[in-house]
């Protein structure tokens, strides 16, 4: 019960402070960076190796920067997600555009529901409030619940405010299913870590050997819907675009592991384009695999 209340009241206190306006938050986006970074050093180690093993080729003095950008972008990622608790889809819309929408367009055109893959890079949690006021499909986004029920609810209900449909991991393809007579477009994260269970394989990401998640890939072959990737880029400060790439048109037609290579190596593009704004405090390599498939 205690648990609850303080989770009640955090809650609260969260949504007092996304009321503030977006540059207010920036001004405390630069302190969280400062605490982060300087004093008490969060998971520094971790963010510094993931970036010496996937850039072997960079210098010390290049990884340290991309290490001080990471943070300063993980501070202002954390203040742009609670200014969604409380901001309008039209306020996050002025600021996140979709482009090659074209791809999508000629999908929808023949009532045809699709597939996207997404990476935890750029801001992500935006793309939920905004992808509705776009698409004429509606959006489901699997996803993996927080362990805190209240803390889930709450960001659950923010990200639904537009429209879009948030799916339990486990209870993707049922849903899918359901829903096979509507128009869809079901996004699932391409670099998620998966869990024990789940779908999985061992592929080269990054210069090292990583385990992915292959629940996109098994239900793209089982319902045949196109796969497109949504290449998040940041385009300054509180400013995003995803621009739409096609990964697979016939997924019943491909050879295994083609369609999840193929959209983690669009996401790796962009990570090797613009290293800092990745998830890199996330430990992705914890598991060691066993054979891994070139």
């Amino acid at each position: 019960m205690i648990n609850k209340g303080l989770s009640k009241v955090a809650i609260f206190f969260l949504y007092l402070i996304s009321l503030l306006p977006l540059g207010l938050l920036y001004i405390l986006s630069d302190f969280i960076f400062f605490i982060l970074f300087y004093v008490i050093k969060y998971r520094r180690n971790v963010v510094f190796d993931n970036l010496k093993n996937s850039f072997p080729l960079k210098s010390e003095e290049e990884l340290r920067s991309i290490e001080k950008t990471y943070f300063s972008y993980l501070a202002d990622l954390m203040v742009e997600t609670i200014k969604m608790l409380s901001a309008s889809p039209q306020f996050l819309q002025k600021r996140y555009s979709l482009t090659n929408k074209d791809l999508i367009d000629k999908y929808e055109s023949q009532n045809k529901s699709y597939l996207i893959a997404v990476g935890h890079y750029g801001n992500w949690e935006w793309n939920t409030v905004v992808t509705p006021l776009t698409l004429k499909a509606k959006p489901l986004i699997i996803y993996k619940p927080m362990n805190n029920e209240d803390f889930d609810d709450f960001f659950k209900k923010a990200r639904e405010k537009s429209g879009t449909l948030m799916i339990r991991m486990k209870l993707a393809l049922r849903e899918i299913v359901k829903r096979k007579s509507e128009l869809t477009a079901t996004v699932f994260a391409s670099d998620q870590t998966p869990a024990h269970g789940d779908a999985q394989d061992w592929i080269q990401f990054l210069n090292q050997p990583t385990s992915v998640f292959v629940g996109l890939e098994k239900i793209a072959k089982s319902t045949n819907f196109p796969v497109v990737f949504c290449d998040i880029r940041r385009v300054k400060r509180g400013y995003y675009s995803c621009d739409f790439k096609s990964v697979c048109e016939n997924p019943a037609e491909t050879a295994d592991l083609e369609i999840t290579k193929k959209h983690v190596s669009l996401l790796e593009d962009r990570i090797n384009q613009e290293p800092a704004y990745w998830l890199w405090s996330h430990k992705r390599w914890k598991y060691k695999p066993q054979k891994v498939n070139e």
